[in-house]
């Protein structure tokens, strides 16, 4: 029987010194508070308890283990509480990971708002090494992981944070220099910077979704950001987030090309563990962040 379940009825027994007060305190019938005490005294192999048919009283090893397993049960009670408030408590160390193109646009403006607003959450966010394994993060330590990938996998708990819009353009500059392309048959024509994730361009949505595969490349990058600075400096076309471009957008020093098939926004989703509740700070971080995508989600959405 479990040592635990058997001790805490002999430490009631001890306090009450009585089967039947036991029984009553626990909620369990006094035939049972009996063999819980009896198998207790088998396991430490002494006997614990005088029996009498008035009276039950413990005997000098009895008094000893009562206060050896009163103690060990309330230190036991006393973490459980601790662990239950700190999972319950919007505080504590939260760690994240995510792919680095995302983390160094919009997730990472996203998580220096968290930290602003939730001082008492200490955050490990890094950047790059992700896994293919859907549940990889949670053996490595890490509370959440982000993916712009579909996932399904019952060892994980998935939820849709926003989407991310893309847009493509070119500096104004190079539009003088090289013409705006018309269709997509004219980006033959033209020079581009591509990110190695992105080989071929998927251009309109549904019936009039285009597969563009990107040849002979002037610029191949593997960071957004610097994709950007080399579309901005008129190094050729390039496939880019467009909520971190829309200010250069909207000044005109950005060219949105092909508005007519414009690519469609890829999905962002937060990924955490199952089991039980979700830890409070996970909770809030989760919630934060999806109200922190949906209060910018107008923002450079379609320009």
């Amino acid at each position: 029987m479990d040592r635990l379940v058997v001790m805490r009825t002999f430490v009631t027994v001890a306090k009450s010194s009585s089967f039947s007060g036991a029984a009553r305190e626990l909620g369990i019938s006094g035939s049972l508070v009996s063999r819980h005490v009896a198998d207790l005294e088998r396991q430490v192999g002494v006997r614990l308890v005088n029996r009498t048919a008035r009276s039950v009283s413990l005997t000098e090893a009895g008094h000893r283990y009562a206060e050896f397993a009163d103690r060990i049960l309330s230190e036991i009670d006393e973490e459980d509480g601790a662990l239950s408030q700190s999972r319950d408590a919007p505080e504590g160390t939260l760690s994240v990971i995510c792919p680095k193109w995302i983390g160094t646009l919009e997730v990472g403006d996203a998580i220096a708002a968290f930290v602003r607003d939730h001082p008492k959450i200490h955050l490990r966010f890094e950047l790059g090494g992700m896994s293919d394994r859907n549940y990889d993060f949670l053996d490595r330590g890490y509370d959440v992981a982000f993916h712009t990938r579909d996932l399904r996998d019952s060892n994980v708990l998935v939820r849709r944070v926003s989407e991310l819009p893309f847009v493509l353009a070119a500096s104004a500059d190079y539009v003088r220099r090289r013409g705006t392309p018309e269709s997509v048959a004219d980006l033959g024509e033209h020079d581009f910077v591509l990110h190695p994730n992105d080989p071929v361009w998927r251009l309109g949505e549904g019936a009039d979704t285009i597969h563009y595969k990107v040849q002979n490349a002037t610029v191949v990058a593997n960071s957004y950001l610097v994709i950007e600075k080399l579309v901005e400096s008129g190094c050729g076309i390039a496939l880019i987030p467009r909520r971190p471009a829309v200010n250069r957008l909207d000044s005109g020093e950005l060219v949105e090309l092909l508005p007519d098939h414009r690519p469609p926004a890829r999905a962002l989703y937060a990924v955490h563990g199952p089991g039980g509740r979700t830890p409070e700070r996970v909770r809030i971080f989760l919630d934060f962040m999806t109200g922190w995508f949906r209060a910018n989600a107008a923002r450079g959405a379609t320009g």
